[in-house]
C-alpha cells in the first residue's frame, strides 16, 4: 500500500493530525475518565472504577465535553506533548499506542466502522463503574481490569 492510501493515523504523527482526527483517534472507552491514584515513591498508578462526575454512565459520555477543562481544571486535555510524557494512560489508549509506534487495535472504531465495538470487545467501562458522588474512598474502589 502506497504512503498515501495508509490511514492517517499510519501516515502521520499525532502533532500533524487535524483537531477532527485527533478526536476521531478516542475510542470513547472512559478509562482515562476514571479517578487514579499514584504511587508517590514508585510512580505506578492504580486505576479505580470510580468516574468522574461529569461522565455518563449509560452514554459513555462527558456531559460537558466541550467545557470540561473550564469546569474542572484537573481534567487533562490531552495533546501530542502531554501524551509524550504522560504515564497514566492505559495500555489499550490509541494515543499512547500511536505515540510509541504501535498501531490502534482490531477493536478500535476507526477499524470496525462501529463505536459499539469497543463495548462488545471489553475495553469500555460501562457497566462497570460507579459515579464519584456514590463512591467511598477511591482506596476502596481500585481495580486490576485497566492496565
Amino acid at each position: 500500500m502506497t504512503r498515501q492510501r495508509l490511514p492517517f493515523w499510519q501516515r502521520m504523527t499525532l502533532d500533524q493530525l487535524s483537531p477532527e482526527q485527533w478526536e476521531s483517534l478516542c475510542d470513547g472507552c472512559g478509562k482515562c475518565c476514571l479517578h487514579k491514584l499514584e504511587d508517590a515513591d514508585t510512580r505506578q498508578v492504580f486505576f479505580s472504577n470510580v468516574a468522574c462526575r461529569f461522565f455518563d454512565l449509560e452514554s459513555g459520555l462527558c456531559r460537558h465535553y466541550a467545557q470540561r477543562s473550564t469546569l474542572r481544571p484537573d481534567c487533562v486535555q490531552l495533546t501530542s506533548e502531554i501524551v509524550a510524557r504522560t504515564h497514566w494512560l492505559p495500555a489499550t489508549c490509541a494515543y499512547r499506542l500511536l505515540a510509541a509506534g504501535g498501531d490502534l487495535p482490531a477493536w478500535h472504531p476507526l477499524l470496525t466502522g462501529d463505536p459499539s465495538s469497543v463495548l462488545r470487545s471489553g475495553n469500555s467501562v460501562l457497566g462497570r463503574v460507579v459515579p464519584e458522588t456514590a463512591a467511598g474512598p477511591l482506596e476502596h474502589n481500585l481495580i486490576d481490569w485497566v492496565t
